[in-house]
C-alpha cells in the first residue's frame, strides 16, 4: 500500500514537471512577440517603441535561451515562488489563491448538484427500464449533454435575469450569484452521470448475486441500497473525479459568460496578454489538481472494492 502510494506520488511529480515543461516551450511557438505584447499592454500601441520593447525583453529575461528561462522558473517553484505577473506585478501565487475560493464554490456546488440529480435519474431509469421514466430521463440526459454551456447560460440570463429579474446575471458574492452558473455547469454533467449510472446499474442488476438475493426473498429496496449501488459506484466515482478535476481548473466558458472570478478566467486573461508567469502558474495548478484527483480515485477504489485492494497487493 505504501509503496503503491509512493510510486503514484513519484509519477505525479514527473507528470507535473512534464506538463509544465511542454507548456513552457509551446508558449514560445505561439505567433507574436511576447515582449511587444507586454509593451503594448503597459504603454499602449503608440508608445510601444522598439526601445521600450527591448527594455521589457531584458527586464523580463526574454532574451535568455528558453531552457535557461524554464530552469529559473522551476528553481523558483521548488522554493515556493511562482514568479510575478508581468502585467500587474503581483505574485502569481497570490492571484491564484485569490481566485481559488470562487472556483471551489462553483465546482463544489456544480458537482454536488450533478451527482445528486444524475444518480437519482440514472437509478430510476435503470429500475424502470423500458418505461416512460426510462425514456424521459434518458432523453433529458441526452439533451443536457448536447446543449452548449454558453448557449444555455445565455438562455438562463435572458429568462431569469432580464425577463423575470429573479437572479443576478453576473458577479460573485452571495448565494444568489451561484445559482445560474452552477446550473449551467451541472446540466451537461447531470446527463453524463445519469447515463453512466443507468448503464452500470442495469449491468449490476443482471449479475448472479442479485438473482441470489432476490431468491432469498430480499426486498427490492434492500437489494438496491445494499448490493446494487455499492457495486455500481466505481464507474460513477471515476466520472465524478474527472468532472471534479475539470471543475477545479475553472470552467472557462461559464466563468466568461457570468463574469465569475475563477481560475479559468484568470488563465484566459493571461493567455490573451501573454503573461507567461501567470499561465505557467495556472498550468502547474491544473496539472497538480488532475494528478491529485487520480491518486484519490485510486485510493477510493481500494476502499470501496476489496478486489482492487487484492490486485494491488498481488
Amino acid at each position: 500500500m505504501k509503496a503503491y502510494i509512493l510510486n503514484r506520488i513519484a509519477w505525479t511529480v514527473a507528470v507535473v514537471i512534464g506538463v509544465t515543461m511542454l507548456t513552457f516551450f509551446l508558449l514560445f511557438v505561439l505567433p507574436g512577440d511576447p515582449a511587444e505584447m507586454l509593451a503594448i499592454s503597459k504603454y499602449g500601441a503608440q508608445d510601444a517603441t522598439k526601445e521600450a520593447i527591448e527594455r521589457i525583453r531584458v527586464q523580463e529575461g526574454l532574451n535568455r535561451p528558453i531552457p535557461v528561462q524554464y530552469a529559473l522558473w522551476l528553481s523558483g517553484v521548488l522554493t515556493g515562488d511562482l514568479g510575478k505577473s508581468r502585467l500587474s506585478g503581483k505574485p502569481v501565487w497570490e492571484s491564484i489563491v485569490k481566485r481559488l475560493p470562487a472556483t471551489l464554490i462553483l465546482a463544489g456546488t456544480s458537482l454536488l448538484l450533478s451527482l445528486c440529480m444524475g444518480m437519482v435519474f440514472g437509478i430510476i431509469a435503470a429500475v424502470r427500464q423500458n418505461t416512460f421514466w426510462d425514456y424521459f430521463f434518458t432523453g433529458g440526459s441526452l439533451m443536457g449533454v448536447a446543449i452548449p454551456n454558453f448557449w444555455f447560460g445565455l438562455m438562463l440570463i435572458l429568462i431569469f435575469g432580464l425577463y423575470f429579474n429573479l437572479l443576478p446575471t453576473f458577479g460573485y458574492g452571495t448565494w444568489r450569484h451561484i445559482i445560474l452558473p452552477a446550473v449551467t455547469v451541472a446540466v451537461s454533467m447531470v446527463g453524463i452521470t445519469a447515463r453512466l449510472t443507468r448503464s452500470t446499474v442495469i449491468e449490476v442488476l443482471s449479475r448472479d448475486y442479485i438473482k441470489t438475493a432476490r431468491a432469498k426473498g430480499l426486498s427490492g429496496d434492500v437489494i438496491l441500497y445494499r448490493h446494487v449501488i455499492k457495486n455500481a459506484l466505481i464507474p460513477i466515482i471515476t466520472i465524478a473525479g474527472i468532472q471534479c478535476g475539470h471543475l477545479l481548473e475553472g470552467t472557462v466558458i461559464v466563468e466568461m459568460v457570468f463574469a465569475w472570478p475563477g481560475i479559468g478566467r484568470l488563465l484566459i486573461n493571461a493567455v490573451q496578454n501573454r503573461d507567461f508567469p501567470v499561465i505557467q502558474g495556472c498550468v502547474l495548478y491544473i496539472a497538480f489538481i488532475f494528478c491529485l484527483m487520480n491518486l484519490l480515485l485510486d485510493l477510493a477504489y481500494m476502499y470501496i472494492d476489496p478486489r482492487v485492494r487484492l490486485v494491488q497487493h498481488d
